[in-house]
C-alpha cells in the first residue's frame, strides 16, 4: 500500500482493497450458494477458506483505517470520514451483502420472539422454508461439530482464536439465514398485492393490478437461488430446495433487484410456497375481475 499526493495536495491511500473485497464477497456468495443448494463442504476446505478470509479481512481493516485517518487529517468529521473510507474501500456489491447480513442477524431476534417482518393486519403470510429446514439444521450441526473439533486440534493460540471467531460467525450466519427466511415470508396483501422474498437477500413487491394470473405449478430447477431468463419479457425463478410451486404471470414486466444490485425485468415469476394453494386462493378473490 502506498500514499500518493493528488492534484490538490492531499494524500490519498492506495492499495488492493477492491480485490480483497471481491475475494471476501466471492467466498460469501459461495457459502450462501452451498447453504441453499445443500452442497457439503469438507472441513479442510472450510479451514483454508477461513484462513484466507481472515487474512483478507485483516488487510481490509488496515486499508480502511488508513483511509479514515487520511480523511480526518483533511478535516472531515468522524462520521463523514468513516463513511467516506467505507465507501471508497468497499465496492457497492460488498456493501449490499454486508447490509443483507446485518438484516439477517436482525432476523434472529424476531425469530426468538416469534415476530414476522412486513406482515400487516389483514395480510396473508406465506412460508417457504419447508424444503430447506432439515438441510439448514444439518449444516448447523456440521458447523458446530467442526467448531468443537478445530478448537481441540489447533495448537497455536492465535490461529485458534481466529478460527474460533470465524467458526462462531459461520454458525451465526447459518442460523441467521434460516431465521431471516422464517421471519420474512412471502406476503399476499389485503389489497391483493404480492410480496415475494427470500430472507434478507431478495424482496420483490407486485401491485394487484399487475397480476394477470396465478396458479400452482411444480417445477424442479437444477440448482441456484435465482434463475433468470430475459427472453419473452423475462422469466424469474426464485428457487428453494431445488423447487418452485407457484407461477405468476403479469400484465407487464416488473423490475427486480438481485442480491448484489444487478437489475432485471420479468413478466413471469415462479417461486416456492410451502402451501401454494393458499397463494392462489388468497390472490384470486382479491383481484378485481377483468372488464
Amino acid at each position: 500500500m502506498k500514499q500518493n499526493t493528488d492534484s490538490g495536495g492531499k494524500r490519498t491511500v492506495k492499495g488492493p482493497p477492491a480485490a480483497i473485497a471481491w475475494l471476501i464477497v466471492g467466498g460469501e456468495i459461495a457459502l450462501v450458494l452451498c447453504l441453499v443448494a445443500g452442497v457439503p463442504v469438507p472441513a479442510a476446505v472450510l479451514l483454508g477458506a477461513e484462513a484466507v478470509v481472515g487474512s483478507a479481512l485483516a488487510l481490509e481493516a488496515v486499508v480502511l483505517g488508513r483511509r479514515y485517518a487520511a480523511a480526518r487529517r483533511s478535516g472531515a468529521a468522524r462520521r463523514d470520514a468513516l463513511a467516506e473510507a467505507f465507501r471508497t474501500t468497499v465496492p457497492a456489491p460488498v456493501r449490499r451483502l454486508l447490509a443483507h447480513e446485518i438484516r439477517a442477524m436482525g432476523g434472529l431476534g424476531r425469530w426468538a420472539v416469534r415476530r414476522t417482518h412486513g406482515v400487516r393486519e389483514g395480510d396473508h403470510p406465506v412460508p417457504y422454508t419447508g424444503p430447506q429446514t432439515a438441510m439448514m439444521y444439518g449444516l448447523l450441526f456440521v458447523a458446530v461439530v467442526e467448531t468443537v473439533a478445530l478448537a481441540l486440534l489447533i495448537p497455536w493460540p492465535l490461529v485458534h482464536r481466529i478460527v474460533l471467531a470465524l467458526d462462531v460467525y459461520t454458525v451465526l450466519m447459518v442460523l441467521a439465514l434460516h431465521a431471516s427466511c422464517v421471519t420474512r415470508p412471502h406476503v399476499v396483501g389485503a389489497d391483493g398485492s404480492l410480496r415475494i422474498r427470500y430472507g434478507a437477500l431478495f424482496d420483490l413487491r407486485i401491485d394487484a393490478d399487475r397480476i394477470a394470473s396465478v396458479r400452482v405449478e411444480r417445477r424442479y430447477p437444477d440448482s441456484g437461488l435465482i434463475r433468470y431468463d430475459p427472453a419473452d419479457d423475462g422469466i424469474l425463478e426464485l428457487v428453494v430446495g431445488s423447487q418452485t410451486t407457484v407461477r405468476v404471470e403479469l400484465t407487464a414486466p416488473v423490475t427486480f433487484v438481485r442480491p448484489l444490485g444487478r437489475e432485471g425485468r420479468a413478466r413471469v415469476i415462479r417461486f416456492h410456497a410451502d402451501r401454494p394453494e393458499t397463494v392462489t386462493s388468497a390472490l384470486t378473490p382479491a383481484r378485481p375481475a377483468a372488464p
